[in-house]
């Protein structure tokens, strides 16, 4: 596929970084889509093609779904400006600029370039980071998962829900709805991390227990944030709306408010997902530089974004349906339930997983969601022969 008809490069000046140490900077590590020609001439090496990169920033300079938050197209390019002159810490580090996405006559058509730039990306195994534009754009990305007819989980980082209501347009706070409801459906589970109870209705809530969905409150979420970890191993896609950091951290959103996660918390989130061996696509949603004061909302993005590519250079391939001899198998008994509960403890992390038995193993649709990310309490848990919540959320999915 030509990408060129779907991308323009970013409305910049040129970054000038000229001294030995500065040479360090993101600006000189990662590469131009639009410039890989120039690079090629003046090394003198091999061309270099888009599949030769692991990382793809991607913008898309959209907002007419943001409602009250007009403003967020033009945030890509200013949350360029600060991670261009982060440092960079790793010494192979291959990630390229693909610019902005060309936006369309239609919403529809955003999602629809949107979708064939991200199939493509996925094609040739380069992970896609999305700066944002609404979060609605989360379905677009959903989207070019399509053409694998592979099954996904979401995980979003919100204050609320997006649910909205089915016979609405999409737009920012209604994305969720249209997955779920979307045909052919390849959504096998949702996550909410950080939901304010204050400001999401009783329904919704009763919603997300009846589709065995998980959501866990901001204050839960704050206590032990370490259980975010497996939250975000167990995802496909990452959304992260900025309003679900406080304002006086990120008063860049129409949407944020008082309460929220703070940045380094943020921060931690994100690089655990660049931990993670099976994300293969994260988005940045929400932020709205008129709103933003002295840059500090996109300067947090990109410090965001420098933590979730720390978390991708320090990737060891750790997932248990690739490799399973690198995996110490606990079986354990529980009164109430016929078979033993079994949890895999890799040797290489300590990181933990359960495994569930699906009911129909004639194909491996479901084989990667039979490995379900948990944390050394949901082992302790089922040895005081109590059922973890999570493994029974995961159960009643594949039964």
């Amino acid at each position: 596929m030509e990408l060129d008809i779907y991308l323009e490069p970013p409305s910049l000046e040129p970054f000038q970084y000229d001294s030995e140490v500065d040479q360090s900077r993101l600006a000189n590590v990662i590469k131009s889509f639009h410039r890989l020609g120039e690079y090629n001439e003046n090394h003198h090496g091999e061309p270099e093609e888009l599949r030769d990169f692991k990382i793809a920033l991607l913008g898309v300079p959209e907002d007419r779904s943001s409602l009250k938050n007009k403003g967020a197209k033009d945030a890509p390019d200013q949350v360029r400006k600060y991670l261009y002159s982060l440092f960079s810490h790793w010494n192979s580090l291959k990630m390229v600029d693909l610019g902005n996405l060309k936006t369309g006559n239609t919403l529809e058509d955003t999602y629809f370039a949107l979708k064939e730039v991200i199939t493509e990306l996925l094609t040739l195994d380069v992970l896609p980071i999305i700066i944002g534009g609404p979060q609605d754009l989360t379905f677009a990305n959903y989207l070019g998962y399509e053409p694998f007819n592979k099954i996904v989980n979401i995980t979003s980082v919100d204050s609320v829900f997006d649910l909205g209501h089915h016979h609405e347009d999409i737009n920012t706070h209604s994305w969720l709805s249209k997955i779920i409801l979307h045909q052919p459906n390849y959504l096998f589970n949702f996550t909410n991390i950080g939901y304010q109870t204050y400001l999401v209705n009783k329904a919704s809530v009763q919603l997300m227990k009846d589709l065995f969905f998980d959501s866990f409150r901001l204050g839960e979420v704050r206590a032990h944030l370490e259980e975010t970890e497996p939250m975000v191993r167990n995802a496909d896609i990452l959304s992260f709306d900025v309003s679900a950091i406080r304002h006086s951290d990120a008063p860049g959103c129409y949407y944020s408010g008082p309460n929220g996660f703070t940045g380094e918390e943020a921060c931690v989130i994100t690089r655990y997902a660049g931990l993670s061996d099976k994300l293969t696509s994260i988005g940045f949603y929400g932020l709205n530089p008129k709103y933003d004061h002295r840059g500090q909302t996109s300067y947090l993005v990109a410090q965001m974004i420098w933590y979730f590519i720390d978390g991708f250079m320090n990737r060891v391939h750790d997932l248990p349906y690739l490799h399973s001899d690198d995996y110490i198998k606990f079986n354990v008994t529980n009164e109430d339930y016929a078979e033993d509960m079994v949890f895999l403890k890799s040797k290489k992390t300590g990181r933990w997983w359960m495994v569930i038995k699906p009911d129909n193993l004639e194909t491996n649709t479901y084989r990667p969601h039979q490995f379900i990310p948990c944390t050394y309490e949901d082992y302790k848990t089922a040895m005081n022969n109590e059922i973890p919540d999570r493994w029974w959320k995961a159960q009643q999915k594949l039964m």
